[in-house]
C-alpha cells in the first residue's frame, strides 16, 4: 500500500455544510485505519475543537493524529502525548494586541477549552467558538490575563479589510511569525515557520515514512502548503482557485463524499 497516510483539513474538507462527517466517509475512515493508515486532522482549530471528531473516528484506537493550530501542535490520540509543539514568542502578545485594537479588529486566542478575548466579540469570534464547540470569554486585560503557552493568535475582521490587515501586520512582523489567512475573515497568527506541511514532515519522520506515503486534502488557504508538499495533494471541488492550482488530484465537494472518492480511488483501489 502506497499511502500509509492522511492528512484532512476539517471544515470544508472532512466536515459537509452541516459541520458532519458523512456517514459513509466516516466507515471508510475507520476501514483504512483498521488497515494500518494513518489519519492527521490537519486543522487551524485549536486542539479541543477536534476532540469530538477524534473520538467519532476513533483516533486513539488506531494511533492517530492531531495537528491543531495549523501545525504549532501535533497530538498523538492514542497517548495523547505532545510530538511536537511550537508557541509565540511571550513578548510578542502585547504588541499583538496593541496592533489589533490600533486598527479596530479582533483578536482571540486559545486557552484550553476557551476561546479567549480582550476586544469587542464580533460575528467571526462567534462563528469560530460555534465551529469548535466552545465559550468565548472576554477578558479586561488581554495582555496580562495571557500568562500561558500560546499556539495561535487569530484577527478578526470583514474580509476586505482584513486583506489590507494582514499587508501591514506582515510588513511589521513578518520577520518573526507565520501569518496567514486560513478564511477571508480570519488572519491565522503563528510562530515562524509554522504551516501544515512542516508539521507533517516531522510527523512523517517520527512514523518513518516519506511525503511519497502522504495524501493531503484541504480547501483553504492555509491548506496550500500541504496539498503542494504531500506525495498527493488533494482540492475539493468547493476549494478556492488558488488551492485547487495547487494540487495533484481535484475530488468532489464536501457535500458530495469528496474525501470518500480520495480513499476509494488511491487506498481502497475501488475506483
Amino acid at each position: 500500500m502506497k499511502y500509509k497516510m492522511i492528512a484532512l483539513d476539517i471544515d470544508g474538507t472532512l466536515t459537509n455544510s452541516q459541520k458532519v462527517i458523512p456517514p459513509s466517509t466516516k466507515e471508510a475512515l475507520l476501514e483504512i485505519q483498521r488497515l494500518g493508515v494513518k489519519i492527521v486532522l490537519a486543522t487551524g482549530r485549536p486542539t479541543a475543537g477536534c476532540m469530538k471528531l477524534a473520538e467519532e473516528l476513533q483516533l486513539s484506537e488506531y494511533g492517530s493524529y492531531i495537528l491543531s493550530f495549523n501545525g504549532a501542535r501535533i497530538t498523538n490520540c492514542q497517548t495523547n502525548g505532545i510530538v511536537y509543539e511550537k508557541i509565540l514568542p511571550m513578548e510578542i502578545i502585547p504588541k499583538l494586541y496593541a496592533f489589533a485594537q490600533e486598527n479596530h479588529v479582533g483578536m482571540i486566542t486559545y486557552e484550553k477549552e476557551t476561546v479567549i478575548t480582550g476586544t469587542k466579540i464580533d460575528e467571526y469570534m462567534i462563528n469560530e467558538a460555534g465551529i469548535n464547540g466552545i465559550p468565548i470569554l472576554s477578558v479586561d486585560n488581554f495582555p496580562e490575563y495571557v500568562n500561558f503557552n500560546v499556539n495561535k493568535c487569530l484577527m478578526t475582521a470583514h474580509p476586505a479589510y482584513l486583506e489590507q490587515i494582514e499587508i501591514k501586520l506582515n510588513e511589521q512582523y513578518g520577520d518573526l511569525l507565520s501569518i496567514y489567512r486560513s478564511e477571508p475573515y480570519f488572519l491565522e497568527i503563528m510562530p515562524q515557520n509554522v504551516d501544515k506541511a512542516m508539521a507533517l514532515s516531522i510527523l512523517l519522520s517520527e512514523n518513518k515514512l516519506t511525503k511519497e506515503n502522504l495524501i493531503a486534502c484541504g480547501d483553504g488557504f492555509n491548506d496550500i502548503s500541504m496539498i503542494s508538499f504531500a506525495g498527493l495533494g488533494v482540492a475539493m471541488e468547493n476549494a478556492r482557485p488558488i488551492v485547487k492550482n495547487a494540487a495533484d488530484y481535484l475530488t468532489s465537494s464536501n457535500d458530495n463524499d469528496g474525501i470518500l472518492h480520495v480513499i476509494n480511488k488511491y487506498i481502497l483501489d475501488k475506483g
